[in-house]
């Protein structure tokens, strides 16, 4: 089975996140998907559990800040 054929995956996002929507994230075939939650029809990114891991870590460190 692909992650194509696979049921739809449970979405979530953020309590935190605002009306003006937010990127919406699903756990499932051993992967993070990603989604614009204003365009649930729109491109899913794909990650690893390994790669979401490292972008959370890079997040929490700093290294995206604009400063």
């Amino acid at each position: 089975m692909t992650l194509d054929d696979a049921p739809e995956p449970a979405w979530y996002k953020s309590s935190a996140s605002g009306e003006n929507g937010c990127v919406e994230v699903a756990h499932g075939s051993g992967l993070v998907l990603v989604r614009d939650s204003k365009n649930r029809d729109g491109a899913v990114l794909r990650f690893t559990a390994q790669e979401w891991v490292a972008f959370l870590e890079g997040v929490r460190g700093g290294e995206f800040d604009l400063e």
